[in-house]
């Protein structure tokens, strides 16, 4: 029987994400084959459900099988993965065409000689194989030990079982509405099949409940975006003026800088980032206000900064660990290593030093990531301070005061954090940095 278009697209996008560097979703999205909607959904579904549920769909296959995963080809590993999801976790697809189709899978692959094997261990697997024990028992398949152990001495180990929980959820499409009119646009959606709600923290802001939205009117004119609801928020924390220079250190794919750009209205902003494609990929010169001057450069932010001029406004969302974001982006979780923490703080260091030599006094500096890793967020911020006495973080009162939806995400300290287990949003960390008026 032939292999449906979904789990080939599945299979490859799952063979690229282990062979290298490249993000599921970024490679779902370029994905050329004309696939139904329905086709593309699961092909999706599939990617990062067995993304998100490796580990325990390891377990299952080496309980079945009775050998280590290096028992087989990976090609055999990845087919595998892909058949035990869809028995264990979507049982409205016949085990039977699973198997079909798995074995069909390893034929095309050129591994005939472990079909029978994909056959043999497949149709053992019955929904109770996965490891569905207690709840600690599938947060320790959630995650690598490291980074759970890790999670367990900075947070405690309730927040951490609940945070390793989190990273095996679906994520759901949060829309930026564009003019800001966001019971408008759900009403617009609405009458489209579109069903949403408003989000808890970001006014503008809708999460989608049900409904195709790249199809709508709304999205294909650029009055919606796809932008998660905490990185709405830390862009929200620069508060441009009207008329003030804006440097976006870090801009691709470019969400952030242009909700920057609507807030500023009018004024220079500049976008920066180290890639160029990713500059080029940016598309949102739809979305930057007529008033708003821009223009983009490729650099890379670790190195002294080439401007002649000091900026009122900078943003610098730091390349990270992503630890925030392991639901949206799980192949995260079993890339990263320890010793990646440390190498990005350094880089991070550097970065953030360079960008406060950029800010004009009186200017304000938002330092983000999408970590939740100390080392990448706190740690960095309180190095490259030290000594540097006509820059300060802002405290927590006047935040709270300025953005009053937003207080509970401020700590003691001033420090801006969201997680994923207790705001329902992406995990992120910001820390606004304000220079004094008078400046050396």
């Amino acid at each position: 029987m032939p292999v449906s278009p979904a789990r080939r697209l599945a299979y490859r996008v799952l063979r690229r994400v282990e062979q290298g560097t490249e993000f599921a979703a970024d490679l779902l999205r370029a994905a050329p084959e004309p696939l139904s909607d329905a086709d593309r959904h699961l092909a999706t579904e599939l990617v990062l459900g067995v993304l998100r549920r490796r580990a325990q769909l390891d377990d299952v296959i080496a309980r079945l099988s009775g050998h280590q995963l290096t028992y087989f080809d990976p090609e055999v590993v990845t087919i595998l993965r892909l058949a035990t999801y869809q028995i264990c976790f979507l049982e409205r697809i016949p085990k039977s065409a699973v198997v079909n189709e798995a074995v069909e899978m390893t034929k095309s692959a050129r591994k005939r000689s472990a079909a029978g094997v994909v056959n043999a261990v497949l149709r053992k697997c019955e929904v109770p194989t996965i490891a569905a024990g207690s709840d600690r028992q599938v947060a320790r398949l959630a995650m690598p030990d490291w980074l759970r152990e890790r999670w367990e001495r900075h947070y405690g180990e309730k927040a951490a079982l609940a945070l390793a929980t989190s990273t095996l959820e679906t994520p759901p499409t949060v829309l930026r509405v564009v003019d800001g009119y966001a019971v408008r646009m759900r009403e617009e959606l609405a009458a489209a099949g579109i069903i949403a709600r408003g989000a808890r923290y970001a006014p503008p802001t809708l999460v989608v409940e049900s409904g195709t939205v790249t199809k709508s009117d709304a999205w294909l004119a650029g009055r919606v975006v796809i932008q998660e609801e905490a990185s709405q928020l830390v862009g929200s924390l620069v508060r441009p003026q009207p008329g003030q220079r804006v440097l976006d250190l870090c801009a691709a794919p470019g969400m952030k800088s242009a909700g920057i750009a609507t807030e500023l209205h009018q004024g220079l902003l500049i976008l920066c980032d180290r890639s160029l494609r990713r500059l080029r990929s940016m598309n949102i010169s739809r979305l930057i206000p007529a008033g708003v001057s821009f223009s983009a450069v490729q650099l890379d932010a670790a190195s002294p900064l080439p401007f002649g001029v000091r900026f009122d406004r900078i943003l610098l969302d730091a390349p990270c660990s992503g630890t925030g974001t392991l639901a949206r982006n799980p192949e995260i979780k079993w890339r990263l290593q320890p010793e990646d923490i440390e190498r990005l703080a350094v880089a991070q260091e550097r970065m953030l030093r360079h960008a406060l030599e950029a800010l004009a006094p009186a200017g304000r500096l938002v330092y983000a990531t999408c970590s939740l890793e100390p080392e990448e967020n706190e740690q960095v911020v309180e190095t490259a301070l030290e000594g540097q006495h006509e820059f300060a973080v802002l405290p927590r009162t006047p935040l709270s005061e300025g953005w009053p939806n937003l207080s509970v995400m401020f700590d003691e300290r001033g420090y801006f954090r969201t997680r994923p287990d207790l705001h329902g949003t992406d995990g992120f960390f910001a820390a606004v940095i304000e220079r004094s008026p008078v400046s050396t």
